[in-house]
């Protein structure tokens, strides 16, 4: 389980969200650009490392009547993955298409275009981008903002390995 420390680390890398102090040292975290009226990404996150994340928009989670999923035991990439969805869902974009949900093994998609691929890379200081297959381009994300798109995987690998990202599983 990470520490409250290593989730608000993760949390906070995500500069689109504002921190919100609440009762008994809890913390919440806001999407105020949210184009719904829900706003929190990040409820009641506790000094034990409890905590959830609003998800109720999102495939693939289960979310209680609130549309909350505990983030408790969430590894990093859980954490990451879940905070990046959620604020995805909250600009009114599909995150059913815009974000893969399933991990594809291949280096090229398949023809499919509801099998998606989707990858992590990061460089030495930390930073983090994913990569996604979608509709015959190649999408780099930092974070929910688009960063740069290509038309073949290997410029895309190119481009990353020569900003100094790494491929993690």
């Amino acid at each position: 389980m990470l520490t409250l420390e290593q989730k608000l680390r993760i949390i906070e890398s995500f500069p689109e969200l504002q921190r919100k102090d609440v009762s008994l040292g809890r913390i919440n975290y806001h999407y105020e650009e949210s184009v719904y009226d829900k706003k929190n990404v990040v409820y009641h996150l506790h000094p034990n490392g409890n905590g959830f994340v609003y998800a109720e928009l999102i495939q693939g989670y289960r979310t209680d009547d609130r549309g909350l999923v505990n983030i408790r035991d969430f590894t990093e990439d859980e954490l990451r993955d879940v905070v990046a969805k959620s604020i995805l869902s909250l600009t009114g974009t599909s995150v059913s298409k815009g974000d893969a949900l399933a991990v594809a093994g291949a280096d090229e998609p398949a023809d499919n275009e509801e099998e998606q691929h989707r990858e992590v890379w990061r460089d030495g200081e930390g930073h983090t981008l994913t990569v996604f297959f979608l509709e015959d381009l190649w999408y780099v994300y930092a974070g929910v903002n688009l960063d740069c798109a290509f038309e073949t995987y290997e410029e895309t690998v190119e481009y990353l390995e020569e900003e100094g990202f790494e491929k993690h599983d």
